[in-house]
């Protein structure tokens, strides 16, 4: 009986530890993912894209309020009409990666800002916060465009991770005269148990039953460790509230961020538009109908257009380029 209750003991112990130690790999995973540099090759592929669209390229840095170094493309084309975008990438990827989408935004006159996120491609940081710090680089972003390029409106389109740190800015009042949001996450905690249930193979019942706790202990550690409370992280509760015109694009395939997150944030505001795209996979509305697609934004944008007055004119005290 003593023997089987020590056994006991000891194997609460060794979960218990093994949760903390398997959190805090996940936490560090998660914060530090792997960052794609810019290369020569997409400098080139840049400058080719301003040439054939007449526009002008040029480098931009600005610093975070943390101090971070942030860095962009900025295409000006030569017959601007006056509106400006914001192109936000996802996990893992850099400026470069949203090329397609500037490419058709190019073709409508857009000024086309393109930020690599803090801890991707050339800008500077070393964690990604899944829009708790992002939503503050692209107020600040925002407001470079403002000062700098003086635009009558400025829309957002973003993808995956930057379509989550996207919606997240909605959640305090903002320049955006109307945001595009392809697959984005519902909320940093759910999806935190959707990856576990994949990296497993399985549904996302075994990261909210079988392991919870792991999941539960990186969220502490993050919390601890770096000062993050991704409770805070929700896309879903900033739309919620927004006035600022939303749609939303997502895959019904999508084997990395499920359809339901979208549902979800739909469901939570009328005014939100959502459209499925019907055998896409995780962002793949560019590749399975890039025509449609491009009409739906573009149409989106301009039924959307107002000129930027109290209170989207708040000012966050951007810092000059460096």
């Amino acid at each position: 009986m003593r023997t089987a209750k020590f056994a006991f003991i000891c194997t609460v112990v060794a979960v218990f530890v093994l949760a903390i130690v398997a959190g805090i790999f996940l936490a560090e995973g998660a914060l530090h993912p792997r960052r794609r540099l810019l290369l020569e090759v997409d400098q080139q592929q840049a400058r080719e894209m301003a040439n054939s669209n007449a526009a002008d390229l040029t480098d931009i840095s600005i610093l975070a309020n943390d101090g971070v170094v942030l860095r962009a493309w900025n295409f000006q084309p030569r017959k601007s009409f006056g509106y400006a975008v914001i192109l936000s990438h996802g996990l893992s990827d850099n400026r470069a990666g949203m090329m397609g989408y500037a490419q058709f935004f190019l073709r409508h006159g857009y000024d086309v800002l393109m930020p690599d996120a803090r801890a991707h491609g050339m800008s500077g940081g070393q964690i990604a916060t899944y829009g708790i710090r992002e939503l503050n680089d692209l107020h600040r972003w925002l407001n470079w465009l403002a000062v700098n390029e003086h635009p009558s409106c400025i829309y957002g389109f973003a993808e995956s991770m930057g379509a989550a740190g996207l919606l997240q800015s909605l959640h305090s009042p903002s320049r955006f005269c109307a945001v595009a949001a392809e697959s984005p996450f519902s909320s940093f905690r759910e999806i935190a148990y959707d990856r576990v249930g994949q990296f497993f193979h399985t549904g996302p019942w075994a990261g909210w039953i079988i392991l919870r706790p792991i999941v539960e202990c990186a969220f502490i550690y993050a919390k601890w460790r770096y000062h993050l409370n991704f409770d805070l992280d929700s896309p879903e509760k900033a739309v919620e509230s927004t006035r600022v015109p939303v749609l939303l694009i997502h895959g019904q395939v999508d084997s990395n961020i499920p359809v339901r997150h979208s549902r979800k944030i739909a469901a939570g505001n009328r005014d939100v538009a959502l459209w499925e795209v019907p055998g896409a996979d995780h962002c793949g509305a560019i590749g399975i109908a890039p025509v449609e697609l491009e009409r739906r934004v573009i149409e989106w944008f301009r039924q959307n257009h107002r000129r930027l007055t109290a209170p989207d004119s708040i000012r966050f005290n951007v810092p000059a380029n460096l």
